[in-house]
This record gives structure tokens, sequence and C-alpha cells, in this order.
């Protein structure tokens, strides 16, 4: 497997998600591209399945956020003091979807190690829980507030969240790594009631972390993206080569 590397740097919701379908839809067999990203202005980006009207758009729009839709699923995601990764890999013969979300959360684990010792506790998730049930209730709003298995936790509260999508042969995944708790705003933007907004903000003081709440110092963007590109070298023992991004060239829409 040839491994691409490519930085995009801080850019739109609506480009970032374009940007991510193109790799998808492109995709080479015998291929795999890790992109890094984040986000300008900050964005509440929404699951495939979910309904725009769970948002307050007005309310976002005076705080100059934006909002998108994923190729994804889940739920609603605050992205803001965030690194954000995607992945896209071919589908191949002896591999599944569900193997590489395995696979690359572990490389995810590995560069967090890599960045700081003190991420050291960090650890896949092993348990399931049960989404159809999980959905019925008004938390389900926001995506940070269950693990899915395989996912990243710390001391039992999730850092780092992942959707994925098969898309033709290839699986596109892409993912939050929680570097600050402004994702926790995200209940300002939520068409749900006072109770409902309680229980979230209650759920996600109890279920999620960040880098900086870990260590007590502010992330330093640069060495994390260089951490997890190694991580990925150093899991699925390859040397990954950088691409410019100014040398893919993005539709105003992808389908």
């Amino acid at each position: 497997m040839k491994w691409y590397f490519i930085n995009t740097g801080a850019h739109t919701g609506k480009y970032n998600m374009n940007f991510d379908l193109h790799l998808a839809n492109n995709s080479k067999p015998g291929e795999a591209v890790l992109r890094l990203y984040r986000w300008e202005p900050y964005c509440i980006s929404l699951g495939a399945n979910q309904d725009a009207a769970s948002v307050n758009s007005g309310r976002a729009s005076e705080d100059n956020i934006d909002i998108v839709a994923r190729p994804t699923g889940g739920r609603a995601i605050l992205h803001a003091e965030e690194l954000t990764y995607s992945v896209i890999l071919p589908l191949e013969d002896h591999s599944s979807a569900r193997n590489i979300y395995n696979e690359i959360n572990a490389a995810l684990l590995k560069g967090l190690e890599i960045y700081n010792p003190g991420l050291s506790a960090a650890a896949l998730e092993n348990m399931q829980p049960d989404f159809a049930s999980f959905y019925k209730q008004d938390v389900s709003a926001v995506c940070f507030a269950a693990s899915a298995k395989s996912e990243i936790k710390f001391t039992g509260k999730k850092l780092v969240g992942s959707a994925q999508r098969k898309l033709k042969k290839s699986v596109l995944q892409h993912g939050s790594v929680l570097c600050g708790d402004f994702h926790t705003r995200i209940i300002h933007y939520l068409n749900t009631s006072d109770e409902g907004k309680e229980r979230i903000t209650e759920t996600m003081k109890e279920k999620t972390t960040d880098i900086r709440s870990i260590l007590g110092t502010e992330v330093d963007y640069v060495k994390l993206e260089e951490s997890l590109v190694s991580g990925f070298e150093s899991y699925f023992n390859m040397k990954i080569e950088e691409i410019p991004s100014g040398s893919i060239k993005i539709p105003a829409s992808e389908d």
C-alpha cells in the first residue's frame, strides 16, 4: 500500500467536506491518503441522516459558526479547538470497513503517544453501545455523547471521535482529535429544551476530554500533526509521501 499525506490547513466546512469526498471518490487501488485539517470559521457538522432543524442556524450565524452536512453518519459536532483527520483507504479483498476503523484508530493512538507520553494511558473502546436505544434520547443530538467500539478514550472519556462511510470501492473515515473544550459549547446551538441542554452538558462533561485538559498546556498543532503522521508510519510500517494540497483541484460540490 502506497501512502500519501496532505495538510490542507484551516478552511470552511464546505471546503473540508468536499475535499474529503473528492479524495474518496477519486481513490486508486493500492493507494491510501491521510489528510489533516482544521476549520475556519468554526463549524457545526451534522451527520448525513441528521435533521438540520436540530440546530439553531440563526444563532450559529450570529456567532460566525458554519453549518455543514457530513457525508458520514453520527450526530452534531462543533469543530473548533481540534485537529481533524481523514483517511481514504481502498476496500481490498482481505480487509473490511470494521478492520479499517480499528486500525486507523490504533495508528492515531500511536501518534498521540508520540506527541506526549502523558497521553499513553489513552486506549481503544472495547464495547459497542446500543445505538438504537441511545438515539431515542435527547443527548444523542451530539456526537460526543457516546463512544463507539474502537474509538479513542482517555480514562473513560472520549478523546477522538470518528465516523466512517463506504464510497464506491473505498472507505472514508474522518474524525476529531479534541485539543480544547470549545466543542462542549454546541449546546448553545441546539434546538432542544432547557432540560435537554442540561442533560447534554452533564453528559459531555462526563464523557469527553481533550489534550489541553489532560496535559495542562496549550496544544502545539504543528507538533501534533507531525506526531500523527509518525504514528501512521510506525503502525503501518511505511513511509508517507507528502503532496501539496494546492495540487488537488476540488469541484464546488461533490456527490
